[in-house]
């Protein structure tokens, strides 16, 4: 098999509200706009992908026609101290404050319109106990800043 892409799909019925909600944090532009999905990609290179669905759309089975729960989106950014500033100042919740994790991380939690968790995280260099656990690749790129 030769995956040409992968993204998440959020079930929601606050289509636009979740839509000027990535717009406005984060570096999406729309691509597809409909009254039931709505397309969005970053300009990076690589491009990354996210869709919202109204979870009631025919296009998914009936028994499973619920709103997206259960998620945890992850951001990786270059400066989640700025990141976090920025969303502390605009309101927006924060459901774990801006801190440093032994495992690797600087990160907070925040959410989006539809109670979807948000992950904003930079990776940092992990304390020796949980550097064990990574491939020596991934440890050097931990390493590196």
């Amino acid at each position: 098999m030769n995956l040409s892409s992968f993204y998440p799909v959020i079930g929601t019925v606050k289509l636009q509200e979740s839509r000027d909600f990535y717009l406005t944090y984060f570096p999406f532009t729309l691509t597809f706009e409909a009254d039931w999905y709505i397309s969005l990609i970053t300009t990076q290179n690589p491009p990354f992908q996210l869709a919202l669905l109204d979870y009631r759309h025919p296009s998914v089975p009936e028994g499973f026609r619920r709103p997206g729960q259960g998620i945890l989106l992850n951001f990786e950014v270059d400066d989640v101290d700025a990141v976090y500033e920025r969303f502390k100042a605009a309101g927006l919740p924060i459901h774990l404050e801006l801190k440093s994790e032994a495992w690797g991380q600087r990160h907070f939690i925040t959410a989006d319109p539809n109670g979807i968790l948000i992950d904003v995280i930079k990776l940092i260099p992990p304390s020796a106990e949980y550097a064990e656990q990574y491939s020596p690749e991934a440890l050097e790129e931990l390493g590196r800043d």
